[in-house]
């Protein structure tokens, strides 16, 4: 029998659960200007019943120009609380395409303290492909108290990057699409060099589902393993933005790597300013 993340609920499993009173449902969906897709008006045309709206950039730290970065644990748990949602509650987080932004919420929560969290398999676009039940109301749930437990190691900031690429101490697993990374493609924001970390292992995130739903754990460790990533070390993921990172920690956390973290400013950081390293072409060969 295949085996497949513990992180991660069918539609089906979903659907008999509705209703549930310690369940919570939550649209994590974001996109890129180049999806051409809104996810808000998405949501208010019909979201899966009792679904409530999660805005990664409006619960985010706006001290900071970088987008959606990971906000204190106190405005983390009014805003989920005033959602409804309380850290002891399952919490089921999809998104449209189904692992995309879902597994960028189901980190967030995570490292935020919530004990059970997981991706829906599928998404959105998979739950209407079968014909399962939508609702444009929008959910007015009682509010909830959201105890954090923040995990700030979860999270690496650009100083502890600098350390990681000079020093080696963590792999780097780069989740934007191979173009990017070798610097053949341009970033899609502007003023941004392309290109990647020194020491850098290209693992772009589309690779990890097919058809919006996470592949089987057989198929996690040789993506991973082939681009010359040990599971047997430490990890820190990066992407664009910090989004699509999270799916290459969803699938390190599925084969049971724990020893991992988040680079949040990711390239958008990096790659916009002008003392990080950055380096083009495939990523070297992985030392013996």
């Amino acid at each position: 029998m295949t085996e497949t993340s513990r992180f991660v609920v069918s539609s089906d499993w979903l659907q008999k659960e509705l209703g549930s009173q310690d369940l919570r449902i939550v649209d994590a969906s974001f996109y890129l200007p180049a999806q051409k897709r809104d996810a808000d008006a998405e949501y208010a045309a019909g979201h899966i019943p009792g679904a409530v709206r999660f805005d990664h950039d409006k619960v985010a730290d706006h001290s900071t120009n970088l987008p959606h970065m990971v906000p204190s644990p106190e405005v983390f748990a009014e805003a989920v609380g005033r959602l409804g949602i309380s850290e002891n509650d399952r919490i089921v987080i999809y998104d449209g395409p189904g692992i995309f932004s879902a597994p960028r919420g189901w980190w967030l929560f995570r490292v935020m303290g919530a004990k059970q969290v997981f991706v829906l398999d599928g998404g959105l676009d998979g739950w209407i492909a079968e014909g399962r039940p939508l609702e444009t109301t929008v959910p007015t749930p009682a509010p909830a108290t959201f105890k954090p437990d923040f995990h700030a190691d979860r999270i690496v900031d650009l100083q502890t990057m600098l350390g990681i690429v000079e020093d080696g101490s963590r792999q780097i697993a780069d989740a934007r699409p191979a173009g990017r990374f070798t610097g053949v493609d341009p970033e899609p924001r502007a003023g941004m060099r392309s290109g990647h970390m020194p020491g850098a292992r290209s693992l772009p995130s589309s690779a990890f589902s097919a058809n919006g739903k996470l592949r089987p754990l057989n198929e996690l460790r040789q993506v991973i393993e082939e681009a010359g990533i040990d599971v047997n070390r430490p990890v820190v993921t990066s992407c664009g933005s910090g989004v699509t990172a999270a799916i290459i920690t969803l699938a390190l956390e599925s084969l049971g790597h724990e020893n991992n973290a988040l680079y949040d400013g990711s390239w958008t950081e990096w790659g916009s300013r002008d003392d990080t390293p950055v380096v083009t072409g495939p990523a070297s060969p992985k030392a013996a």
